[in-house]
């Protein structure tokens, strides 16, 4: 297997760190619009970094794109940026006959006169209208493969082949106690993304109803999470498991639920209503004249890397999927997790423990495919594949998953 990995930044470098531990691939192509952040996730490796190349690509220019893919013979397209990118790549993919992987689906529109009612285009609409061709061309886009979505659907295909007989409700709940030193405010994951979820409408699904959207930060509720983080409040935020899931699982209620707080939920209310969550650019003076600027890029500039924040970054964070439902004639409930504390993955891989934990997952996907445990062709999602070699790879990796009975 030969990959194109684009995007180097925290995701992306912690993707090289971990797939540079596994033998199952020939060679990664790291590629980045900043050459210099590329070949800094290429020499960390040090002598493990033989099998890396790094490389400049701009992901908006498909051509450009594609001309990689064939200049470093690449099968598969790991696609390790944000939303924006997704549909020149995935087509770029396509257009030279490679496997793809993404971590983020093509973005959302909200209903132009019911917002808080109807859905409008969802999440990975863009992508799935194409699953014909890829079909066609007898090559897979695995969508959505990383921590959530991605490890979240794998449990809940798991919960539904194993562990009941009836669901009704699977629930994804995201927490964490995590805090950053020195910084008033400090996301621990892209802004840029983060506020693109949070602040669209979130997506429900109800068996009986279908897709239906609600407003932002509904429902609110308190979920104790295990492993020492505890109660936490979440709410309810656009995610694509909610898009995904009930394509293959029968469940009679699908919700994504994140812990945010208080004082995230007030700065993101506050960057909305003063229009700095807008990505369109606006008009800005300065001392070369005019400058067309996003709102969103400007406020994600201002704020520290994420991927840097890992020496300054303390506690846990928690991916998971609450299952409620029926087995065997009884009521079960269970929560299906994934911990990653910090000063592990910080100490073990030089990683901040939220991107090295949605990069993990991808790799072992990556590994799958290449073995054939894996395979298919079209649009998938991570619950249209068998769940339980995923799990045994996540425990040979080093990263185990938990399971507590309600």
């Amino acid at each position: 297997m030969r990959v194109l990995l684009v995007g180097a930044g925290g995701v992306g470098t912690a993707i090289t760190r971990i797939a540079a531990r596994r033998p199952f691939f020939e060679h990664m192509t790291v590629a980045d619009y900043d050459l210099g952040r590329a070949r800094s996730a290429v020499e960390a490796l040090g002598e493990n970094g033989g099998r890396f190349r790094a490389v400049r690509l701009d992901a908006s220019d498909p051509a450009a794109v594609r001309a990689a893919l064939g200049e470093h013979r690449c099968d598969v397209l790991l696609n390790a940026t944000d939303p924006r990118f997704v549909l020149p790549l995935f087509d770029a993919a396509l257009a030279h006959g490679a496997h793809y992987l993404d971590m983020a689906m093509s973005l959302s529109r909200p209903h132009p006169s019911r917002p808080y009612e109807e859905c409008g285009v969802k999440l990975g609409d863009a992508q799935f209208e194409r699953a014909a061709e890829w079909e066609a061309a007898g090559r897979l886009a695995l969508v959505g493969m990383g921590v959530e979505p991605g490890l979240s659907d794998v449990f809940a295909r798991y919960a539904s082949d194993e562990l009941f007989d009836e669901i009704e409700e699977i629930g994804i709940r995201d927490g964490a106690n995590l805090t950053v030193d020195g910084y008033d405010f400090a996301p621990s994951f892209s802004i840029w993304t983060t506020i693109e979820e949070c602040l669209n409408p979130p997506v429900v699904y109800e068996q009986e109803r279908g897709w239906y959207t609600t407003a932002p930060f509904s429902e609110p509720e308190v979920f104790d999470f295990p492993e020492g983080i505890g109660p936490v409040e979440c709410v309810n935020v656009e995610h694509e498991e909610v898009l995904l899931v009930p394509r293959r699982l029968k469940a009679r209620r699908v919700t994504f639920k994140y812990g945010l707080g208080d004082e995230f939920i007030g700065v993101l209310r506050t960057l909305h209503m003063l229009g700095l969550d807008r990505t369109e650019p606006v008009s800005v003076p300065s001392d070369l004249g005019k400058a067309a600027v996003s709102p969103r890029d400007v406020v994600a500039a201002c704020l520290p890397d994420p991927a840097g924040l890992g020496d300054r970054m303390h506690g846990k964070t928690c991916a998971g999927t609450w299952v409620k439902g029926v087995k065997d004639g009884r009521p079960r409930e269970v929560y299906l997790y994934h911990v990653v504390d910090n000063q592990w993955s910080m100490r073990e891989y030089g990683s901040q423990a939220v991107v090295w934990q949605t990069a993990i997952n991808p790799v072992a996907a990556l590994e799958l495919i290449a073995s054939g445990v894996w395979s298919g062709s079209g649009v998938l999602g991570p619950e249209a594949m068998p769940p339980r070699p995923f799990l045994d790879l996540l425990t040979e990796y080093g990263a185990p998953w938990g399971l507590r009975e309600q």
